[in-house]
């Protein structure tokens, strides 16, 4: 492989930001799979991940899609992504990292990605990460006017008003918000110089365990988090962390008193066993290795406020952020019911522009 731009190219990156800027933006809905820098040179095809660990052997069907819709030679960067139904599914992406050559076969024929593009790096002989981003973007929309499902080329607009309206109907479609990127802006890798704008919530929740930080039992690593379903099962619905050294020293002493057994916890193995969503063995990527996912079971007696950003199935989508205890609040009364549902929208008409 000989192409102006070679891997690996660690992605630009894009900071948090509160609100949509005015003006000399362009905006793109932000989608929620897996960043990829994909690099074709002929036959040659390298699909490099955000950590650049290469993710081309995952996804076949991929490479086969992107010999046969991009350019001869280039280096673009996108946004893999599965689509089930008329939403995006990170949960079946997630599953299709796993070490089986015949496990990989059979999920690229059960649950095919797709490939959604938002940048070009380099056309032919020719390094484009220094031009101005509206530059690579009208290089990009000629390169992929033929271009067909499963490749795709993102939504894009000038206008704050229709971004803002994308960040209110895309989120019932599976997407994280909206990617603001400066429009003379040159391409900058591991840089962040786009801004991001996600959606921000916040939920009462019962704390039920604790995982142990990796330097030790001394150290709360993070909070897990459970919430009632409609049957009075306390479902885990995600972790809580970012604490500082000295405070995860702290929750350990504060939380002591509820420690408990782990038999007639609502997470005890049983239940586990009988199929109730509980903390997981195998949570996330299997790039997680050999990472330890018991926990430290509390009694569930403490209610805490966390932020999040969105739900995915019964799960917060991403870590959630500690934001206060509420001793004013019973555990009992912290049910889903309480969780903002984005209306449906369908996806399609998000990949069509």
């Amino acid at each position: 492989m000989q192409l102006p731009v070679m891997p690996p190219v660690k992605p630009m990156l894009a900071k948090a930001a509160a609100r949509i800027p005015a003006e000399g933006h362009a905006f793109e809905p932000k989608w929620d799979g897996f960043r990829a820098i994909v690099f074709r040179d002929g036959d040659e095809v390298e699909i490099g991940s955000r950590n650049e660990r290469p993710m081309t052997r995952y996804f076949p069907e991929m490479v086969t899609a992107i010999k046969a819709q991009l350019p001869e030679r280039c280096v673009v960067d996108g946004e893999l992504v599965i689509i089930t139904g008329d939403r995006l599914d990170f949960e079946a992406l997630q599953q299709r990292i796993h070490p089986a050559e015949s496990r990989i076969r059979l999920l690229a024929e059960e649950t095919p990605a797709a490939f959604v593009a938002f940048d070009l790096l380099a056309l032919g002989d020719e390094d484009l990460t220094g031009r101005p981003f509206g530059e690579r973007r009208e290089a990009l929309e000629r390169a992929l006017a033929s271009a067909a499902a499963p490749v795709h080329l993102t939504s894009i607009s000038t206008d704050p008003a229709l971004a803002g309206a994308w960040f209110d109907q895309f989120e019932g479609a599976g997407l994280d918000g909206v990617v603001a990127k400066p429009l003379d802006g040159p391409y900058t890798p591991n840089a962040r110089t786009m801004l991001k704008i996600k959606h921000e919530r916040t939920a009462d929740c019962v704390l039920a365990g604790y995982r142990v930080h990796k330097e030790g039992a001394h150290l709360v690593g993070s909070l897990l988090l459970g919430l009632y379903d409609e049957s009075g099962e306390l479902l885990n619905v995600g972790a809580a962390s970012a604490f500082t050294m000295a405070r995860r020293a702290e929750l350990v002493t504060e939380l002591e008193s509820l420690v408990t057994d782990i038999e007639g916890h609502p997470w005890a193995p049983e239940k586990q066993e009988s199929g109730t969503r509980t903390p997981r063995n195998a949570e996330g990527s299997r790039w997680s290795g050999k990472k330890d996912y018991s926990f430290v079971p509390l009694r569930p007696e403490r209610v805490v406020e966390v932020k999040y950003d969105h739900l995915e199935g019964q799960r917060f989508r991403h870590t959630a952020q500690f934001k206060r205890w509420r001793p004013d609040r019973e555990p009992a009364s912290c049910t889903y019911e309480q969780l903002e549902v984005p209306v449906k929208y369908d996806l399609g008409d998000v990949l069509s522009g």
